[in-house]
């Protein structure tokens, strides 16, 4: 049964330096309240794995000097224009770039899931990403039966387990279980990986794989190690169905992390809120 922990840095000990870290795309319930307190704790040398893609979590990540390697099919401030850290970072080469597509990641993860050591994958052939990935292997299909000596090319991707899944949710119950609602990719980064640390909204007094209404939606607890209550944790990301993103917020963002002077300011403000006080 995973424990509830007494506070968001108790529940984020397993999250050690030199840890593989996977974090949901933007909009899937990403624990930006984990990621401050991960920021603030001092965390080195992170391999951060973004299924499929990132957003601000992992501009400040980047830019606070968490990261070593990034594995990812992309990070975007959307609307808002390109992720500044992540674009200055990649420019000046301070990181290292695992390019890879939105299908690639979510096969390297079912992979894992599975408990396979690969993952098949064809529409990867004739792209450039290939070039680009050394661990990713070229085969002929073994199966093709109707033309044997045809080429039948067809990508193998090494399966992709993390050492912690770094969730957010609406809600788990005293039992360990996480209701997740609709966001089923966040059961295969809990299945894929070593260990998941969640952040809720709330701790619901029920069981939820007893209640028929949110059973379907539920990730059971044996696949979860530790819970902290952060309400509003997503913020100012979107939590689905729950709130939206803070629109004006992000627009500070974009221009305060234009330039290291001001991305040290929105440090200041928003993640180191002692030293800002």
């Amino acid at each position: 049964m995973p424990s509830i922990a007494r506070s968001l840095d108790d529940a984020l000990g397993a999250i050690a330096d030199d840890c593989v870290l996977a974090v949901p795309r933007e909009s899937a319930g990403v624990p930006m309240a984990a990621t401050r307190a991960l920021i603030r704790r001092g965390a080195k040398r992170l391999h951060l794995i973004a299924l499929p893609t990132s957003s601000l979590q992992a501009d400040l990540l980047i830019g606070a000097g968490c990261v070593e390697t990034l594995e990812t099919s992309a990070v975007s401030l959307g609307e808002f224009g390109l992720a500044p850290r992540f674009t200055a970072a990649i420019l000046s080469g301070s990181i290292a770039m695992k390019d890879a597509t939105c299908p690639a990641l979510h096969a390297a993860f079912q992979a894992s899931e599975k408990g396979v050591p690969f993952m098949p994958l064809r529409g990867l052939i004739g792209t450039d990403v290939l070039a680009r990935r050394p661990d990713w292997t070229v085969i002929d299909n073994p199966f093709e039966r109707n033309a044997p000596n045809a080429p039948d090319p067809i990508v193998l991707l090494p399966a992709i387990r993390p050492d912690v899944a770094l969730l957010h949710a609406p809600m788990a119950d005293r039992e360990g279980n996480v209701w997740i609602g609709r966001q089923r990719e966040l059961v295969t980064m809990a299945h894929a990986s070593e260990r998941t640390v969640v952040t809720v909204e709330k701790i619901h007094d029920g069981n939820f794989l007893q209640d028929p209404a949110l059973a379907a939606g539920t990730l059971p607890g044996f696949y979860v190690d530790s819970i902290a209550v952060a309400e509003r944790g997503a913020w100012p990301l979107p939590l689905p169905d729950h709130y939206a993103w803070d629109a004006e917020h992000l627009k500070e963002y974009a221009a305060l992390a234009a330039t290291d002077e001001g991305f040290a300011q929105y440090l200041d403000r928003y993640v180191h809120e002692k030293r800002a006080a």
